[in-house]
């Protein structure tokens, strides 16, 4: 992963941490679940809409042969993994939600090899699976191990497969349009079905506090806004498989901001999961890539 794709991808989990503490403050302070949702990419839409009319942007209409592929992505990587992430939540805690989002690099590693023929090399495969130990462990940690198979746990799976397939499939995209061009045109499709929790949206807005408000709208424009155009543009600059597997410290940095914000702070073993999950995207970026760097000099000694 190049260092560009490396800044932008650390700086959007950061920002897509923040995103757990402020969406509980919400909650906490008078908003549901589908229109903390809602209101969420309302406001991502609206960013995206502004900075569409500044002057010397200019977005280039979808073609034709991409409008399917970008409304199905849409739907898939904001739609279903916010509503089906969410609404999951209601049944499952929290901590088990994080352990199968956690998931989310192996599955995106796995389509990019089958689908992009992409090559991992053993010690980004290695890393990987350490880095899903290291999810199990803070979640251990946090939510005292009580998975269950449940409605909930099969709603999260579905986000998870689905934002999984969202960033692989958008690769090919990005060869075609501006990586915040295409996150505009995501969001906007992802959000249109969202208006189906709009009911009752009016006396949610009257009712909550302003801190849940000031909250709401951080979650929309930070991390659904700012967080999914950085990510675009690392995606866009590296193969989908490394990048993701940054969000592999993503429950690290949300310990540690729910500590800032919430006053909530994690047990050893959560800790001790922490350092698992940061050692193993080292491993996936840094040793896996001096391991495919080695194979591909040797290919090339071997055909020369």
């Amino acid at each position: 992963m190049n260092k560009k794709a490396l800044f932008l991808a650390l700086f959007t989990v950061v920002i897509w941490a923040s995103s757990f503490a402020g969406i509980r403050a919400s909650l906490l302070g008078g908003y549901t679940t589908g229109h903390l949702v809602l209101v969420r990419f309302l406001t991502a839409s609206g960013m995206f809409l502004l900075y569409s009319l500044l002057p010397g942007v200019h977005f280039h209409l979808p073609r034709k042969e991409d409008l399917l592929r970008i409304i199905l992505l849409g739907w898939l990587g904001i739609t279903v993994y916010h509503t089906g992430l969410t609404f999951g939540v209601e049944s499952i805690t929290a901590g088990t939600a994080s352990m199968i989002v956690g998931s989310a690099p192996v599955f995106t590693a796995i389509i990019a090899v089958f689908i992009l023929k992409e090559r991992l090399a053993l010690f980004s495969w290695i890393g990987l699976g350490i880095g899903f130990i290291g999810i199990i462990l803070i979640t251990l940690g946090t939510a005292g191990a009580n998975f269950s198979i449940s409605e909930g746990a099969f709603f999260v799976l579905i986000a998870t497969i689905a934002t999984s397939i969202f960033f692989v499939f958008q690769k090919p995209l990005h060869g075609r349009y501006k990586p915040i061009e295409l996150t505009a045109y995501f969001t906007w499709a992802g959000t249109l079905p969202m208006l189906i929790f709009s009911p009752g949206l009016f006396e949610t807005l009257q009712t909550a506090t302003m801190e849940a408000h000031l909250s709401a709208l951080f979650v929309g424009i930070f991390p659904a806004a700012l967080g999914y155009a950085a990510w675009g543009i690392a995606i866009s600059l590296g193969n989908p498989s490394s990048v993701t597997s940054m969000l592999y410290i993503e429950p690290v940095i949300a310990i540690v901001i729910a500590w800032l914000w919430l006053g909530e702070w994690p047990n050893s073993l959560s800790l001790i999961g922490g350092t698992v999950a940061i050692s193993s995207v080292f491993l996936v970026n840094f040793a896996g890539r001096k391991q495919r760097e080695r194979e591909e000099n040797v290919l090339e000694e071997q055909t020369s």
